[in-house]
C-alpha cells in the first residue's frame, strides 16, 4: 500500500464532504418520498385513483409533442388490435 501524499488531508476531507452531502440528499429523499406516498393516501381515501394519477404525473412531466406522439401511437395500436 502507497502512503498517502501531501493532499491526503485536503482529499480525505473533500471525500468526507461529499459523502455528507449525500447522505443529507439521501435523507431528504426519504422523506419526500414518505410525504408523497400520504399525498397518494390521501387522494384514494378522496377517491382518486393513485395509478391514474400518476400516469397524470407521468404525462404532464413529459414535453407535449412526446406526450402527443405517444398518444397518437397508443391509438394506433389499439385500433390495429380492434379496440377503439
Amino acid at each position: 500500500m502507497t502512503t498517502p501524499g501531501p493532499g491526503h488531508n485536503a482529499s480525505a476531507e473533500q471525500l468526507r464532504s461529499l459523502v455528507a452531502r449525500i447522505e443529507r440528499l439521501n435523507a431528504e429523499k426519504a422523506e419526500l418520498t414518505s410525504d408523497i406516498a400520504e399525498i397518494f393516501k390521501e387522494s384514494k381515501s378522496a377517491g382518486y385513483e393513485p395509478s391514474i394519477i400518476r400516469q397524470l404525473i407521468r404525462i404532464r412531466a413529459q414535453d407535449a409533442a412526446k406526450a402527443a406522439e405517444e398518444a397518437a401511437l397508443l391509438d394506433t395500436y389499439q385500433a390495429a388490435l380492434g379496440d377503439a
